[in-house]
């Protein structure tokens, strides 16, 4: 369902994703790691179609995102880092401006609004603003716009952060069900929510992908945590 090859990515003298190649299937959830820096945020941005590659080709459910981005954007749920919202809308007024641009219209609205209202347990504050939402719930707000369209593939960067432990535990338990129908990249610098949601783990550091195998088969490989794998393989990198 999603296809990258050869990815390449400069700001000036700056090389943010170099070569970057992966693929991923329906009922995937893959874990994008790497350190502050590393280029998953650009790699991702690059995959929705927000950044244009220096280099390499982003295929998605067959369609190159460069010939025709719409197609493909339609079949994308992002949650960007930094999702921007608009502060003085309610709720429901941001919900029901992404439903107009994503063409939802009808019944097909109404069932959206509360399918996502539910998923994401932001009934009780539909009519608030969203400028007076506290984190976490401005996190779900920019979740629940990803999922309005229900689509095939999700890209989301950090999904928990601001989260408090029990909404990180609901926001995963959200994944984990939606996996079997969906191909889904999570960036995440939590290394427990990729062991509790992720079937696979890419480690990227450099804008390079050092590792991409399952958690199982990394800590069965090295006989570590997670953790101190993390940390060995990219100091190493880095070294």
């Amino acid at each position: 369902m999603i296809n990258v090859e050869n990815l390449k990515k400069q700001f000036g003298p700056i090389t943010a994703v170099d070569d970057v190649s992966f693929t991923m299937e329906k009922g995937e959830v893959v874990g994008f790691l790497g350190p502050n820096g590393a280029g998953k945020s650009t790699t991702m941005k690059m995959i929705t179609g927000f950044l244009e590659p220096d280099d390499g080709k982003v295929t998605i459910c067959g369609t190159d995102i460069a010939t025709d981005p719409i197609t493909v954007k339609n079949r994308i749920g992002y949650l960007a880092e930094h999702a921007p919202a608009y502060g003085e809308m309610t709720v429901s007024a941001f919900l029901n401006f992404i439903c107009d641009v994503r063409q939802i219209n009808g019944s097909q609205r109404r069932d959206a609004m509360q399918r996502v209202a539910e998923k994401c347990a932001i009934t009780p504050v539909l009519q608030q603003t969203i400028g007076t939402l506290s984190k976490g719930y401005q996190r779900r707000v920019g979740l629940a716009q990803a999922l309005i369209h229900d689509p095939e593939i999700l890209i989301l960067d950090e999904p928990t952060d601001g989260l408090d432990p029990n909404q990180k535990h609901e926001v995963r338990q959200l994944i984990k069900k939606m996996a079997k129908d969906k191909c889904i990249l999570i960036s995440t610098h939590i290394l427990e929510e990729v062991e509790a949601i992720c079937s696979r783990t890419i480690i990227i550091a450099h804008g390079k992908v050092l590792v991409d195998s399952t958690p199982e088969k990394l800590k069965e490989e090295h006989k570590m945590t997670l953790n101190e794998i993390f940390r060995k393989i990219t100091r190493k990198k880095t070294a």
